[in-house]
C-alpha cells in the first residue's frame, strides 16, 4: 500500500479540512485548482487530486500526480519531484507496468539520496527540518520500492526494503509509515505461510493506525484488517475470521478505499466457501466482481471468478461453474501474456542502465584523454598552466568517478531484479512443455479408446445374434457366439487397462513438481518423453514427419533424480532436435539438391559412475558466432514469436541443481548432439 508523504498544503487550503463525504471533498479539490492563486499551490492541489483517486482510479490518479511532478521541476524542486515519483511509481506498479515503474523508484531514489536536494522543497511541514522531511521521503521510497520487488518475485529484497522504510519512519517519527510498512511485513510473512509472524506484525500495524485519527491517514487500516483476517482463517477460527472481515469492510466503505473494498468482499466470499456456504459466498464474490471490474483490477478479477466457479461447484450448478470457469481461464491467459511482456521489459531496464554505464566509462576515458593533451600543451607554455591545468583534472575526474559509483550501484540494483524476475517466466516455459504433452497423449490415448469402442459394438451384435439362436435353441452356435463374446471382452479389458496407464501417466506428468528426488528408470523417461514430444508435434502438424532412433543402455538401471525436471529437460531437447530438423525438411523442399531425411536419435549410456543421455539430430547445427550464447536467458534463434529463449537456460539449471552438466557437441550442416551428463546415485 501507498505511503502517502505529504507537504500539508491543507494549512494553505483550511475550507478542506473538515470535509467529510469523498464526492464533496473531490469536488471542492477541483474547484481550489481552478482558482489556484500559483503554481506552488497547483501543485500541492493536482497532488491531493491524484492521492484521492489513488485506490479507486489509477489512470486519473497517474494523470494528475503527471501534473505535480510537472510543476515541482518547473519550479526546480528537488523533492517535491521525488515525492512525486514515487507516488507515479506506486501507480505504475499496480497497473503491471513495472519498468516504468522501476525508472521512476530509481530516479526518486537518486535525488532523495542527495542531502543537497533538502535545499528545494516547498512547503516545509509544521516541525520539521529540512533533514527530517528527506529522511521521510526516503523511507516513503523504499516503502513502495518493497511493493514493486514482491510484485516481480523478489521476496527477500521485498522484506529487507520494507524494513528499512520501517526503520528511517522510526527515527523521523513517522506513524503513518510504520504503519503501512509493519501491515506489508505482515502481508508478506502471511504469504510465506508463516502465520505467528503476520500476527506480530498485523497487530503492530493495527496498534500504530489507532494513534492515529479516522481521516486519510488510516486509508489503509482495511487493508490491514484484511490481513489480519486472512491469518485468523488460515489458524482455523473462522468466525474470528468473520468478524475481522466485517470491520474491514466497514472501514474500507468509510474511508472510500474501494480497492480495499473489492479484495475484503473477495476474501470473505472465500471464507464462507471454506465454511461450505456457497450462497452467501457468491453473494460477496459479486460485490468483489462488480468493485474489480470497475478499477479494472483484471488479476483480481480473474481470482473471483475462479472462487464463483468453486462456489457454484458446491451447488451442483455446473453450467455457472463452467462458465466462469471458461471466463477465468480466459482472464489468466491474457494476464499471462502481459505479465510476461511487462517482466521482460523490466529487463530492459537493467540492460539500458548497462549501456549507460558503459557510456559513462567511454566518456571518462575520452575527457582523460584530452586532459592529457591539455597539459602537455599547456607544460609547454608555462609551468604555471600546467599546474592549473591539472588540478581542473583532478576535479573533473573526482566529479566523474562520483557519478560512475553511482550509477553501478543503480546497475548492482537492477542486475538483482533480473535474476529475480527470470524465475517469473519459468511457469510460462513449464506451461509450454505441459502443452507439448497433452498433444502427445491425447494421440496415444485414441488409439485404445478406438479398440474399446470397435470391439463394444462387434459384441454387441454377436449378442443380438446369440439371442436369435437362443430363440432357435440352436445352443451350439450359441456357445461360439459366447466365447467370442468372452474373447472380445478379453480385448476391451486389455485396451482399457492401457489407456488407464496413459491418464495415470499424464496425471503423474502433470502434478505439481515437489523437489523431491526419486528412483526412475531414466531409458522409460527418455522413451516416454520421445514418444510424447513426436505425437504432440504431429498433432499439430499433419505433415512433420521423422525418423526416430533410439540406443538405450540397459545396464543402468535405476537412477536417483526429480523425474518431472530432468524430463521437461528431455523434453525441451527432443522439441528442438524436431524444431532444426523440420527447419532442414522445408529447405531441402525449397530445392536443395541433395535428398534429405530429417532424423533424431535418443541414446543412454553408462560411464563410469556418470549416466550420458544424448539428443541428437542431423539438422543444421549450430553457427559458432552464437554457440556461447545458447544457455543464455531469453537467447533464441526461432523467429519472434516462436521462442521465449528460456528452454535451453531452464535446462542448463535443472541439471546443473541436479549436480551434473549440459553440454553440445555441434558441426555446421551436418546437426547437433546435446548431452546431458548426470551422476550415478546423486542424491
Amino acid at each position: 500500500m501507498k505511503s502517502f508523504l505529504k507537504i500539508a498544503w491543507f494549512f494553505l487550503l483550511p475550507a478542506f479540512a473538515g470535509a467529510q463525504a469523498p464526492q464533496p471533498k473531490l469536488d471542492s479539490l477541483h474547484n481550489a485548482l481552478i482558482h489556484a492563486a500559483n503554481d506552488t499551490i497547483r501543485m500541492d492541489i493536482c497532488s491531493n487530486i491524484s492521492d484521492f483517486y489513488s485506490e479507486s482510479n489509477r489512470d486519473s490518479a497517474l494523470y494528475f500526480m503527471d501534473q505535480s511532478l510537472a510543476l515541482a521541476q518547473k519550479l526546480k524542486l528537488k523533492l517535491n519531484e521525488a515525492i512525486y515519483l514515487d507516488n507515479n511509481a506506486y501507480e505504475l506498479m499496480h497497473q503491471g507496468n513495472y519498468p516504468k515503474s522501476l525508472q521512476a523508484s530509481l530516479q526518486a531514489l537518486k535525488i532523495a539520496d542527495e542531502p543537497e536536494s533538502e535545499k528545494y522543497l516547498w512547503p516545509q511541514a509544521f516541525g520539521n527540518t529540512p533533514q527530517i522531511a528527506r529522511q521521510d521521503i526516503l523511507a516513503s521510497i523504499y516503502h513502495d520500492l518493497g511493493h514493486l520487488y514482491g510484485a516481480t518475485g523478489n521476496i527477500d529484497r521485498q522484506i529487507i526494503s520494507y524494513l528499512k522504510a520501517d526503520s528511517l519512519a522510526a527515527v523521523v517519527n513517522d506513524t503513518i509509515l510504520q504503519a503501512l510498512a509493519n501491515m506489508n511485513l505482515g502481508s508478506v510473512y502471511l504469504h510465506k505461510n508463516n502465520l505467528d509472524s503476520a500476527l506480530l506484525f498485523e497487530q503492530t500495524a493495527l496498534n500504530f493506525f489507532a494513534k492515529l485519527p479516522f481521516n486519510n491517514a488510516r486509508r489503509y487500516e482495511g487493508w490491514a484488517l484484511n490481513n489480519l483476517a486472512e491469518i485468523y482463517q488460515k489458524k482455523g477460527d473462522l468466525g474470528l475470521s468473520r468478524n475481522t472481515f466485517e470491520r474491514a469492510i466497514n472501514v474500507n466503505t468509510k474511508q472510500n478505499n474501494l480497492a480495499s473494498l473489492g479484495i475484503s468482499f473477495s476474501l470473505l466470499g472465500n471464507l464462507f466457501k471454506t465454511a461450505n456456504k456457497p450462497d452467501s459466498g457468491i453473494l460477496y464474490s459479486k460485490k468483489a466482481q462488480d468493485i474489480l471490474k470497475g478499477l479494472n483490477n483484471l488479476s483480481g478479477l480473474a481470482n473471483v471468478y475462479s472462487m464463483l466457479s468453486s462456489l457454484f461447484e458446491q451447488k451442483n450448478n455446473k453450467d455457472s461453474a463452467l462458465n466462469y470457469l471458461k471466463l477465468a481461464g480466459t482472464l489468466k491467459d491474457s494476464l499471462n501474456d502481459t505479465e510476461k511482456k511487462n517482466l521482460q521489459a523490466y529487463q530492459n531496464v537493467g540492460f539500458d542502465n548497462q549501456l549507460r554505464l558503459e557510456a559513462l566509462e567511454k566518456e571518462k576515458a575520452d575527457r582523460t584523454k584530452s586532459i592529457q593533451l591539455i597539459f602537455l600543451c599547456a607544460f609547454l607554455l608555462a609551468a604555471i598552466t600546467v599546474f592549473t591545468s591539472t588540478f581542473i583534472a583532478y576535479k573533473r575526474e573526482k566529479k566523474s568517478k562520483k557519478i560512475v559509483n553511482a550509477q553501478k550501484a543503480e546497475l548492482e540494483t537492477t542486475l538483482q531484479e533480473l535474476k529475480s524476475t527470470q524465475s517469473q517466466l519459468i511457469q510460462s516455459e513449464k506451461m509450454a512443455s505441459l502443452g507439448e504433452l497433452t498433444a502427445g497423449i491425447a494421440h496415444e490415448i485414441q488409439n485404445p479408446l478406438n479398440f474399446v469402442n470397435n470391439f463394444s459394438d462387434v459384441n454387441k451384435e454377436l449378442l443380438a445374434e446369440m439371442n436369435e439362436e437362443i430363440t432357435k435353441a440352436n445352443y451350439e452356435e450359441v456357445k461360439a457366439i459366447a466365447k467370442d463374446v468372452i474373447a472380445n471382452e478379453e480385448k476391451i479389458n486389455h485396451h482399457g487397462k492401457r489407456a488407464d496407464g496413459i491418464v495415470k501417466g499424464m496425471l503423474q506428468h502433470s502434478r505439481s513438481n515437489n523437489g523431491v528426488k526419486e528412483l526412475t528408470d531414466i531409458n522409460k523417461l527418455a522413451d516416454e518423453y520421445l514418444r510424447l514430444a513426436y505425437h504432440g508435434l504431429r498433432a499439430k502438424d499433419k505433415s512433420f514427419n521423422a525418423t526416430l532412433k533410439t540406443d538405450f543402455d540397459e545396464s543402468i538401471g535405476n537412477i536417483n533424480i526429480i523425474p518431472q525436471d530432468i524430463g521437461r529437460v528431455i523434453l525441451n531437447l527432443i522439441t528442438n532436435a524436431f524444431y532444426v530438423v523440420d527447419e532442414k525438411k522445408k529447405q531441402a523442399a525449397a530445392g536443395l539438391p541433395t535428398l534429405y531425411e530429417p532424423t533424431v536419435a535418443v541414446s543412454t549410456k553408462k560411464d563410469g559412475n556418470k549416466i550420458l543421455i544424448c539428443v541428437k539430430d542431423n539438422g543444421n547445427g549450430i553457427p559458432q558466432k552464437v554457440l556461447d550464447k545458447i544457455f543464455q536467458p531469453f537467447f533464441t534463434t526461432k523467429p519472434t514469436g516462436q521462442g521465449t529463449g528460456l528452454g535451453l537456460s531452464l535446462s542448463y539449471d535443472i541439471v546443473k541443481a541436479h549436480g551434473g552438466e549440459l553440454k553440445v557437441e555441434t558441426k555446421e550442416g551436418e546437426g547437433s548432439v546435446f548431452i546431458i551428463q548426470l551422476l550415478n546415485g546423486v542424491s
